[in-house]
């Protein structure tokens, strides 16, 4: 997080300016919200209007809530197929993520991977410092993903999950678990959890006995997957990429 202080920069670009360049509000919008005192910089409340800042370093929070700035970077939420494979070039020919992004012009990267039979949610930016710290553990964000899994899922899965689950590679555990609905022989289960080993939610639901028949993510962090549709893509909102920048602490 930057520590400038807001008029530190004579060569950024006024404060109103960037605002608006960011879709907050209209320049003129954007010097109200500056006078009312709705606009941080750097945890400071700024009100001087020719204040200028450095869109790629500094930190700003209108009514607290923060505001991504860096025009430059790409943040883009995609829907992965299934039989897609998670690597943005593939020397085998096998669909990939850079085919269905091929129109872009940004070198994008993927956050993380899903399995190839694993569809859902998936993030490309031009962001490798955001990409590396939302792919790492230790910052918790959550990731929700639904299972269709062999049923019935009796309620105790859920504590065994929550408590933690002995796998070849250490121990791993669920930070929420619930069974969405299930008949017979089949059942669908919300997972969520802030690791990404590799195919751990499958391993985790076969190791209690329920083995997964399909699996997508629907949502990394505040990001859902909603309405968007197989081999879609969309940029992230304002919202979701200040909630992500900030649990990432960039």
């Amino acid at each position: 997080m930057s520590n400038h202080q807001a008029t530190a920069d004579p060569e950024g670009i006024r404060l109103q300016k960037v605002l608006a360049q960011a879709g907050v509000a209209s320049r003129r919008a954007a010097e109200e919200l500056i006078i009312d005192g709705r606009v941080e910089v750097n945890g400071e409340i700024v009100t001087v209007l020719g204040t200028r800042v450095d869109p790629e370093h500094d930190v700003l929070r209108v009514d607290g809530e923060r505001v991504p700035v860096d025009v430059s970077k790409v943040y883009l939420a995609l829907n992965k197929p299934r039989g897609v494979v998670s690597t943005m070039s593939d020397p085998e020919g096998r669909r990939c993520l850079g085919d269905l992004v091929e129109d872009r012009r940004e070198r994008l990267f993927h956050v993380g991977r899903l399995d190839t039979d694993t569809e859902g949610l998936i993030l490309l930016v031009n962001d490798g410092e955001f990409a590396h710290r939302l792919a790492h553990p230790s910052y918790g964000v959550q990731k929700t993903y639904l299972a269709e899994v062999t049923g019935p899922v009796p309620h105790r899965v859920g504590r065994q999950l929550r408590d933690g689950v002995e796998l070849e590679d250490g121990p791993a555990r669920v930070d929420a678990f619930r069974i969405v609905q299930q008949s017979g022989r089949k059942a669908l289960v919300e997972v969520v959890l802030h690791e990404g080993r590799k195919h751990i939610v499958r391993r985790l639901l076969a190791e209690v006995g329920h083995p997964v028949r399909r699996l997508v993510r629907t949502a990394v962090g505040p990001v859902k997957l909603g309405d968007l549709r197989p081999g879609q893509f969309r940029p992230l909102t304002r919202k979701e990429l200040g909630s992500l920048l900030d649990a990432v602490e960039l």
